[in-house]
């Protein structure tokens, strides 16, 4: 997820943790603490982005690929994050350290906080579709959410709203009020949101106004309403994800029949669980080929043709005489054993395929088609013939190959 989500659940968190707590033993210390949870919750929220600095270990893209949201995104690196984010606020942190030691509330609270914070980092992150392994070492496959788009405004709203109304100073308030609706505007205009999602995302943010207006300084329900919201929010996008994968199935199918689909990787429109973009993987072992392809669903073509979603986000405008439900943008043939020999002899583009859930080569180059519709734009992309005379990268981390389906015959 974006960095502007990540720090509002973490802020909301914190603050849920110190409402919780009993009361500190002055108004000084109450207010200590919470600056101290909000803080911490914050700052473990977005502790696991700090694996950037490992990317100068790999020649680009693959030091981003295979480090970004590598070890810090496991459970079992958790633990150490933890304590090096509890000394992190300790060394920075000298007023608070007096509370620590003599209250036992701020010593709990900064446990939960900093182990919220992590979780939920790491949860958010998974529901999309870039993917994490978070049983590593243990289990080192890739786990797909497929279901929220990568910078989303609910989370924005949702969250943001309450802790904007806890903001003492008036005129603050009131600017960020109007700045929340003001992004979204700007987004709206720029072909990012539908007018229906942009006025569904001023619907929830009006209502969460009041609702926090009526818990006042010590109450949880607009806390409450906002972790409640974003977890029906998100089942409803797993369920629309859901039907989403079965409906490419089905319309695949019908339209290009004999190949087996072994994967789809979804991606949904900011706040619009209707309108997805999606890659489907295919193998025809007997042909000896596979087959990506990329195009646009819609879940309620009645009303909402694939035509009308944004337009933005895929760099190219789409046939509004085209089918309603689903449109096929970017077809890729690979060969099979031409992948499987490249794996084998080129050891840089095995370690890029470790990373590569949809991956379209040819001519020397290789992308994945998850993240763009055009090679020339794709963060994923690397001219992996420029590697072959070069010596094996170190410091590869050993995640499962995400098409190790397609990387042997008997997809071992």
């Amino acid at each position: 997820m974006d960095n502007l989500s990540h720090s509002l659940v973490g802020l909301a968190g914190g603050e849920f943790i110190h409402r919780c707590l009993p009361k500190e033993k002055d108004a000084e210390a109450s207010r200590l603490r919470r600056r101290l949870l909000l803080f911490s919750c914050w700052f473990a929220s977005n502790f696991p982005d700090l694996d950037l600095v490992l990317t100068p270990l790999l020649p680009e893209p693959l030091g981003y690929l295979l480090h970004h949201r590598g070890h810090t995104h496991t459970f079992l690196y958790a633990l150490p994050q933890a304590v090096l984010a509890f000394i992190t606020i300790w060394l920075l942190a000298p007023a608070m350290r007096l509370l620590l030691r003599e209250s036992k509330a701020a010593r709990l609270g900064i446990a939960l906080s900093i182990a919220l914070g992590l979780v939920l980092h790491i949860a958010m992150d998974y529901l999309n579709s870039y993917g994490i392994h978070p049983f590593h070492p243990f289990d080192s496959r890739w786990f797909y959410g497929d279901m929220v788009f990568i910078v989303e405004p609910m989370f924005w709203v949702t969250f943001g709203v309450p802790l904007v109304m806890m903001i003492p100073k008036p005129w603050l308030r009131l600017f960020l009020l109007v700045a929340i609706p003001g992004v979204l505007l700007y987004f709206t205009f720029k072909g990012f949101l539908l007018w229906a999602s942009f006025a569904v995302l001023m619907l929830v943010g009006m209502l969460f106004v009041p609702l926090q207006q009526r818990a006042q300084k010590e109450g949880i329900s607009a806390l409450l309403a906002a972790f409640g919201f974003g977890a029906v929010f998100i089942t409803a996008q797993a369920l629309a994800s859901w039907h989403a994968r079965e409906s490419i199935a089905h319309i695949r199918e019908s339209r290009y029949p004999g190949a087996a689909m072994l994967d789809v990787a979804l991606t949904p429109f900011p706040s619009n669980p209707f309108c997805w973009t999606f890659v489907s993987i295919e193998s025809d072992e007997p042909a000896g080929v596979y087959r990506l392809r990329s195009g646009v669903l819609s879940l309620a073509p009645g009303t909402l043709p694939v035509a009308v979603c944004p337009a933005a986000l895929l760099g190219a405008s789409i046939d509004r005489n085209g089918s309603r439900d689903a449109i096929f943008l970017e077809h890729h043939e690979g060969n099979l054993r031409v992948l499987r020999e490249l794996k084998d002899r080129n050891c840089h583009l095995q370690a890029w395929l470790r990373f590569a859930r949809a991956p379209e080569i040819s001519d020397g180059i290789a992308s994945d088609m998850r993240f763009s519709f055009r090679s020339d734009d794709n963060f994923t992309t690397m001219k992996f013939a420029d590697f072959s005379e070069k010596a094996c990268p170190s410091h590869v981390p050993q995640w499962d190959f995400p098409r190790r389906d397609l990387l042997s015959e008997r997809g071992k």
